[in-house]
């Protein structure tokens, strides 16, 4: 494997040609084989709701579902920044948040969500001493679904993925599970 592939592998941008505010959409397979294994709570706030892959797919399946953005993609409520909320109470909070900002956005996201946080993000955004001791030693980690299959973000899968369920009520140790 030459050294661009092992980079990009694991998460490295050797290009520097990141797209513009971390902006990659979430595949609505995603979102469906999530929905396979969890029944989610209304309402349901998306927080970083892009260009609405996640909600659109939420809004078929039947779910209320309140979407806004801090940049104007063509969806939802354009403007709101999401770090800054201090009145979006919503049963869950779910997206796929810009990864250089998943600490920030899960933090904030336990801090406004009367019960569940749902977020997709790298299987790596297990590691690091400071979301161990800011975010996992909290015990609220209930479950994470781990991709089988790699998902394809603008026809690259070369991360691996997988879905965080935190629950507020939960109190133990995580749950590892496969889609």
């Amino acid at each position: 494997m030459k050294k661009k592939n092992i980079l990009a592998y694991v998460g490295h941008n050797h290009d520097k040609n990141r797209v513009k505010n971390d902006f990659y959409p979430t595949p609505f397979n995603a979102t469906y084989e999530l929905l396979e294994k969890e029944k989610l709570l209304d309402p349901i706030y998306e927080c970083a709701c892009g260009d609405g892959a996640i909600s659109k797919v939420l809004i078929e399946k039947g779910y209320e579902v309140y979407s806004s953005d801090l940049i104007d993609r063509g969806y939802g409520e354009v403007g709101v920044d999401f770090l800054k909320s201090t009145d979006k109470r919503f049963n869950t909070i779910i997206t796929n948040p810009p990864f250089n900002l998943s600490t920030e956005f899960t933090l904030k996201a336990l801090e406004l969500s009367q019960r569940y946080v749902i977020f997709l993000n790298k299987l790596s955004f297990l590691e690091g001493i400071k979301r161990r001791q800011t975010l996992f030693n909290r015990g609220h980690l209930k479950t994470v679904y781990v991709f089988t299959k790699r998902l394809k973000f603008g026809g690259s899968g070369l991360m691996a993925f997988a879905w965080y369920i935190f629950d507020k009520q939960y109190c133990g140790t995580a749950e590892l599970k496969w889609i």
